[in-house]
This record gives C-alpha cells, structure tokens and sequence, in this order.
C-alpha cells in the first residue's frame, strides 16, 4: 500500500511541474543568477541559518552552537569580518560539526560531555516544501529522508545549464543510464534548464515485481504531467549492464547525424559500455560521459578514452545534490569545480583531525535557503584533495575556483554503483552465511579488485575448510543479504545480479602485513 504522505507529496507535486518545466533557465539568465548568489554568499549563508537554526530549536545544530557559546550575533560578526570558510573552521574547532557516524545516527553526538540527539528528520530545511520525495541508499546506516523542493531543482538548474553551455555551442543529446528513483530528479532539474533528456535507459527493468510501486507511479505521473507542460521525459528503457550494446549505438546514432551523445551514468557500466562498442566495431569519438557515484581510474578512463569517448566527472550527493561539475582543464582524471554558490567546504587540516574525521575530510555546509537538509560542517564520509588554482576553463569565468580531485570514500567500499557499511558486512560474512553454509566468522570475505582493463571485479572468498557448498547459493543469499528491503537496496541488488558482478571463490580469505583478515579487502591492480 501506497502512504498517505507519499500520495500528498506527489499531488502537490504533480500541481507545481507543469508551470515548473514551462519556465526553463536560459544560459544568459543563469550566468546572471550565480554572480548575484556569490555577491550574496555571506547574507544568503546567514540568513538560512537564522531561519532554519537559531529559530528552530528542534535542530541539532542549535544545540551544538549553545554549546560552542556562538549566538547569532557572534556568528554574524564572525562571517562579515574574515567569509563563511573561516567562520566554518572555527565553528569546527569549537565542536560544531557531525561526522559521518553522527550524520547518519549511528553513533551519538557528545560534545564536552553533553550527549545531543540527532534524528535525520531533524535535519531537514524547514522551509523546504516537499514536492518530491528521496532518500539516501542507506548503504552506510539507516535511510537519510530528503524532501526535494521544486525551487531547489531550480537552484541547481542554474548549475547544470552553465556546465552545459561550458562545453560548446552544440548542444548535446542527453541521456541516463541509472536506475529508477533517483534519476527523476535530475531529469528534472536538466529539463529546467532547457535540455530535457531524450533517453533513459535504466539497468534494472522497471516493471520488475520486486521494484517498489513507488518507483513505477511516479515515473508514470512525471510523465504525464512533463507531457502536459509541453516538455516530455523519456520513459525508462531496461537496458541491463550485462548487454549495453543498444546504448552505445544510440550514441554511435547521434554521432552520425553530427549530434553530441551525452551520457550520465556510473564509471564500472561506462567502462563496460566503451568495452562492448570496442567489440562491436563501434566509433564512440566525440562522446561525452558524465559519470559519477564510483572513482574514475586511470584504468578505467583508459579504457573509455579507447573507444573514443570522453569521460567527464561529476561530484553529487542525495543529501546535497550536485556538488562539483567536470574541469575542461583537469590536472587529475576526476578534477571538479566546487559549486560555492551552493556549498561551503572546508577540512580538518593535520592539526584538525577527529576521531571519524581524518585531516582530507570534506566538510560540507549549506548555502542556499531551499536546500534539502540544513548541513553545517557535516561530513558524508569523502576525503579529496582542495586546493584553488587557475586552469582558465570556461567554469573558472563562472566564479568556481575551487577544485577537488582524488575523490575518495574514507569509510566504504563502492562497486558497481553500490556501497557498503563495515557493520553491514560483518552481520553477513560472520552471522548469516556462516549460520546457513557453516564455518566461522573469519571464514568469508568480499574482496574488491579492479581488473587490468578498469573493470570492478567482486570476489566473495569462501575457506575450503567450511566444505561443500553450492557456490551459486552462497552468491544468491549474499545477494539477498545486502538488498534486504522495498527501497533503493532492492534497486542496486538487482542491478548487482543484472551485471552478474558477484564471483564466489574457494579460497582462504586474504590476510594483511600485520596478519588481519579484513571484511573488504581491496587489491591493488598490477602496477599501479
């Protein structure tokens, strides 16, 4: 059965999108919408914080600057006199910040003593109207509920037409290759800004029993209500990992007519993308990727580049949304602009560092008045290198100079577009495969690798000691161990079981230099 307030959200969404699509942002009106944000970055920064902390007393935040003795006031003085970054950092030494563990309410927040209950409910803006309903994937700890307010779709609209238009006068043809749920969003907010998708191509199959209706009804409502704005959105075409030969002659279609295939989707299914039109005969030269949600290697940005396509970064979030966009002039493979009209960031620096908190932390903070959730100084478990440079693209011009690269997970392991909690891992590789297949807790391990082409490759290793098995089962509840619910975890395992990515291995588990048998023990490739 379908909630209440499911139903609610999406009436009231349903009302707003079609005045919503018929009003998209053009190139000249967002140019002039972000230099107004940046001279307003001080005042906009302050004035969410008035209004969603000082006078919200149910936020955690409000709690955390009581006892850090920062009043409005001092808070005000602070940003006026030395900007948001230096107030941030000594609001950070003060103790007012959340990391990743706290963020996701896994582990409490004490400050000098003082224990502060932390709901993700309380995070949310409170001046953000719920037009469209989203969640994290979970993956690291329970579900982080984020309520999208069409005016925040809009907010990053402005971004995403800029980068658009950084790449050149052509306009491309745009496409998704991710699966159903979280890609409504971002169909929407590239609608707005006048390149509505033409194709979505999603690797699990919509109609699956196993989906969430939720999943099939608003993707249907969107659709009805893009086609009665005038803007249609694509309906969602299964196109599994495992085959994505009709994707690459989409793109290969488009390239023939003198179009610009552009594709947004995960790095592992663009490598094996670029790998199946290699086989194919197919020239993907001129092809753009924007990717995101997995590192992009140099083995796999390799791989891609030989097809002829080229790979472009980005940087998002569920809880912040888009935070960085692809550098035209990249010193890194996974070089981005940071969107500080839309975010602040700063790092706890080698002298800074806290338990959960190593120094290349990215802190994050909010900007802007419709943001999803309030975040200030939160952390949500990256760490990258920082650093402001010059690389005269076309970004720089915006106002973006801030760069980030080496973007890392400090804290999970990501494989074919999903995540994993240590404490996920030890309840399945010591509790339930050992109680239905036999053996001891030290007796399973995953093991994440990346072959010599870029491809992911996951091995679940099994000690020949626990005896005969049927490795097929073991992989099958491993499988349903880890897609355990309706949401998003269903979504991926299937995706994981569509890509066959899993492999089970009869092997003692890997140990390391100090003789540990690790939950995820990752390989290094051969010669990197």
């Amino acid at each position: 059965m379908i909630p209440v307030r499911d139903i609610v959200v999406t009436a009231r969404f349903l009302s707003r999108l079609p005045a919503f699509l018929r009003k998209p942002v053009s190139t000249t009106e967002a140019r002039a919408i972000i230099r107004r944000r940046l001279a307003r970055r001080e005042a906009d920064f302050l004035a969410l914080l008035r209004r969603a902390v000082y006078a919200h007393p149910a936020s955690p935040y409000r709690a955390l600057l009581r006892l850090a003795g920062c009043e409005y006031g001092d808070l005000e003085r602070l940003v006026v006199q030395d900007g948001v970054e230096s107030a941030l950092r000594m609001l950070y030494r003060d103790g007012v910040y959340l990391t990743v563990e706290e963020f996701k309410g896994r582990r409490s927040v004490i400050r000098n003593g003082v224990t502060i209950p932390v709901d993700p409910w309380q995070l949310q803006n409170p001046d953000s109207a719920a037009h469209l309903s989203a969640q994290s994937s979970g993956s690291r700890g329970p579900r982080t509920p984020v309520s999208l307010d069409l005016v925040w779709v809009a907010d990053e609209a402005v971004n995403r037409g800029v980068t658009l238009a950084a790449r050149g006068d052509r306009p491309p043809r745009l496409a998704y290759w991710d699966v159903p749920g979280g890609t409504l969003y971002p169909l929407l907010a590239y609608a707005k800004c006048g390149a509505p998708p033409l194709r979505w191509f999603s690797p699990v199959d919509p109609a699956a029993p196993d989906l969430h209706p939720r999943y099939r009804w608003s993707a249907r409502a969107i659709r009805w209500a893009s086609r009665i704005a005038g803007a249609p959105l694509p309906r969602a075409e299964h196109v599994p990992v495992s085959d994505p030969l009709p994707i690459a002659r989409w793109m290969a279609s488009v390239l023939e007519t003198g179009g610009i295939p552009f594709l947004l989707t995960y790095s592992s299914p663009a490598v094996r993308l670029c790998q199946a039109a290699l086989a194919a005969g197919l020239n993907l030269r001129g092809a753009e990727l924007r990717l995101y949600g997995e590192p992009i290697t140099p083995a796999r940005l390799a791989v891609i580049r030989r097809a002829g396509a080229e790979a472009l970064p980005l940087y998002v979030a569920t809880e912040a949304g888009r935070i960085g966009d692809a550098c035209l002039a990249p010193g890194a493979s996974d070089e981005v602009h940071l969107f500080h009209d839309l975010h602040a960031l700063i790092q706890p620096g080698a002298d800074g560092s806290r338990p959960g908190l190593p120094p290349h932390a990215l802190l994050l903070s909010s900007i802007r008045s419709r943001a999803p959730l309030v975040l200030l100084n939160v952390s949500m478990g990256d760490q990258a290198v920082v650093e402001e440079r010059s690389c005269g693209c076309p970004l720089e011009d915006v106002g973006w100079t801030t760069h980030l690269h080496t973007i890392r997970s400090y804290e999970k392991l990501t494989a074919g577009g999903m995540t994993f909690l240590d404490t996920d891992l030890i309840t399945v590789l010591e509790e339930m495969l050992p109680i239905r297949f036999g053996g001891a807790p030290t007796d399973y391990q995953l093991v994440e690798e990346e072959t010599a082409d870029g491809q992911p490759r996951v091995r679940l290793l099994v000690d020949p000691r626990v005896g005969p098995l049927d490795s097929r089962a073991v992989a099958e509840a491993f499988l349903t161990a880890i897609s355990q619910g309706s949401g998003v975890e269903r979504v991926m395992g299937l995706a994981w079981r569509d890509a066959d990515l899993l492999r089970v291995e009869r092997r003692a588990p890997l140990t390391t230099s100090s003789g540990k048998i690790l939950h995820l023990h990752q390989v290094p490739r051969e010669g990197s």
